[in-house]
């Protein structure tokens, strides 16, 4: 059984998702090099991909490293899916990456991982933004998540149908269950005028930008946000469509 296992979630509710996911930055499709990514963190004992058997995850499989499993599973709430790509994989941990996220960092990601050893009775690692709320609720896209195999078995078996879409939802919304470590998120990008996931055209727009400025090598999150301390255009852009899509 490994210790720490990292989980890409590329698992798509509908095409804009897995048309970002086809996509390409640096010459390779935008899952492969999340992937690569994640397979990048030092803390991380193993990686797989979690797709489904829906048509329109049909080419995920064509777009991870063949030195990468992909676990195909039926199509289900998240929460399902996660546990029983977890009987396949065993593991005590596991470290959850959404595939709109490509500007993830390893060391954001190998950070929750040692918070999570130094804390053994964690049931979730993540980080929190200053006010308070999951980071990974934020537009930012930066954010993995910990947490352990048995607490998202326990999830599985309370959560309600209105629980169950978001994965770690049940979780982190019911400390009174599970025992929580919220990390701080970095200052510089715990901003409402950053916004980093990629979920419309747009966003996409200032990825590309973004990657074309400073290219694939050490692209971490302090050289983006130094970047985006220079381009005020972009982070007014950014900030306009955190409120917009924060109303939607």
């Amino acid at each position: 059984m490994l210790k720490n296992l990292g989980i890409v979630q590329a698992c798509f509710e509908s095409g804009s998702k897995g048309g970002t996911a086809l996509r390409k930055l640096g010459g390779k499709p935008v899952l492969e090099w999340i992937v690569r990514r994640v397979t990048e963190c030092q803390r991380l004992d193993g990686v797989i991909v979690l797709t489904t058997d829906a048509p329109e995850d049909c080419l995920v499989a064509e777009l991870v490293p063949r030195d990468v499993p992909v676990w195909v599973a039926p199509r289900q709430d998240a929460l399902a899916m996660f546990v029983a790509a977890m009987e396949r994989y065993p593991a005590e941990a596991v470290v959850r990456v959404r595939v709109d996220y490509p500007f993830l960092d390893p060391s954001l990601i190998d950070r929750l991982v040692t918070t999570a050893d130094a804390n053994p009775t964690c049931d979730y690692v993540g980080y929190c933004l200053r006010d308070g709320r999951p980071a990974i609720c934020s537009p930012v896209g930066m954010y993995g998540e910990w947490f352990r195999a048995a607490a998202l078995r326990r999830a599985n078996r309370r959560a309600v149908a209105t629980d169950r879409r978001d994965l770690t939802g049940y979780i982190y919304s019911h400390p009174e269950h599970f025992s929580l470590r919220l990390i701080p998120a970095p200052a510089r990008i715990d901003r409402d005028d950053v916004r980093l996931t990629v979920d419309i055209e747009e966003d996409w727009e200032h990825a590309l930008a973004i990657f074309d400025a400073l290219g694939s090598e050490e692209l971490n999150w302090q050289r983006i946000a130094d970047l985006l301390d220079h381009q005020p255009a972009m982070r007014r852009r950014m900030a306009d469509l955190n409120r917009a899509y924060a109303k939607s």
